[in-house]
């Protein structure tokens, strides 16, 4: 399973971004827990500072607006 972190304020791109890797990982049939941080100390402690910010698997892989499909698609194949 792989573990996602969305990190923003809870606006509407950090919404809409969860929404968008939800989908994808539910297309692909992967296992995701997807969690939302809105907690600036642990956004800003992951180096984000432009949101939203996506965390795979501990590692920052999108910072700043909404991710393209591709790239999610890439995420959760890896």
């Amino acid at each position: 399973m792989k573990q996602i972190k969305v990190l923003g304020s809870g606006c509407k791109n950090c919404v809409t971004t969860a929404k968008l890797i939800e989908d994808k990982a539910k297309a692909l049939g992967v296992a995701v827990e997807i969690e939302k941080v809105t907690d600036m100390a642990a956004i800003m402690g992951y180096g984000v500072m432009s949101t939203p910010g996506v965390v795979v698997d501990g590692k920052v892989v999108h910072a700043g607006g909404i991710p393209a499909a591709s790239a999610i698609d890439q995420w959760l194949r890896t």
